[in-house]
């Protein structure tokens, strides 16, 4: 029977945030069964500084996916490192930070699939939440969608199309499996285009951005002096933040998911449709 598995002991990572550009450090702790992740914000005293990872806390999905508990207390751009418990198993985590985002790091979730290695797996004894789909829920936008049916396991489809000939259309399609996330999926680095840095800027966003930690797009081309770690890596990275926004349901997913261009709204969409009907799932 599959049991619930949190950390063996603390441990701790500094970087940038991507947005704010402002210092930050991220410190797992082990927590109790039942308790999911928490994110904890320790440079908040005035006000209640919890904000437990589910998808009926997320307030704003541009540029990240972002979340708030009921005292105004945020914590943003979260997908990376929910995408790394959820890819080893973790169901019961305390994340403390001393800003209001997570750091950006290299731009991928292999730092935190290392952070919570470098802290240890702990098998607990409560069996684990498994959130089983019982029949197809889609959101749509425009030509983009996502949609979750009945399945074995958890599996999953991706494909993104973009027009520049550095992305072109990319498909990807994976299963969530002990060690596949991290072999697979982990590395890979998000990506913006160039020509959007100086708007970015302006609204106060991507000033901790850069080519240590995005891959960056100019003339239809990849600017990063060493390239990108796999011809596929924009549609890699793209599951890999669909991994990260579907583990917000509070559990493992059984079922299937496909999307054709998904991104943070659209995923958080979907999981709020699921919950919507309650004859499309049942907890496990």
């Amino acid at each position: 029977m599959n049991r619930q598995t949190t950390i063996a002991k603390e441990a701790s990572v500094s970087g940038v945030g991507v947005h704010s550009g402002k210092p930050a450090q991220l410190t797992v702790r082990p927590a109790g069964e039942g308790t999911g992740v928490v994110f904890v914000r320790a440079d908040v005293r005035d006000r209640a500084a919890e904000i437990p990872a589910l998808v009926t806390k997320v307030t704003t999905t541009e540029l990240g996916t972002n979340m708030s508990n009921e005292a105004g207390v945020s914590v943003a751009t979260v997908e990376h490192f929910l995408a790394a418990c959820a890819g080893l198993g973790i169901d019961n985590v305390v994340a403390e930070l001393d800003g209001p985002e997570l750091p950006i790091l290299d731009g991928s979730s292999r730092p935190f699939v290392e952070l919570l290695d470098r802290a240890g797996l702990k098998r607990q004894a409560a069996t684990k939440r498994v959130l089983k789909i019982l029949k197809p829920v889609e959101v749509r936008s425009g030509v983009k969608f996502a949609r979750l049916s009945p399945g074995e396991g958890f599996t999953m489809n991706v494909v993104i199309d973009f027009a520049t000939p550095a992305i072109g259309r990319q498909e990807i399609n994976f299963k969530m499996q002990p060690g596949a996330f991290a072999r697979e999926v982990a590395w890979a680095r998000t990506f913006g285009f160039a020509h959007q840095a100086e708007q970015l800027h302006a609204m106060g966003k991507g000033l901790g951005a850069s080519m240590d930690n995005t891959v960056v797009i100019a003339d239809d081309r990849v600017m990063n002096p060493d390239g990108l770690q796999a011809p596929d890596e924009f549609v890699r990275h793209k599951l890999l933040d669909v991994i990260g926004d579907l583990f917000l349901a509070g559990g493992t997913i059984e079922g299937l998911y496909e999307a054709e261009q998904p991104g943070h709204a659209l995923n958080n969409q979907l999981l709020r449709a699921v919950f919507a009907d309650a004859t499309s799932f049942a907890w496990m």
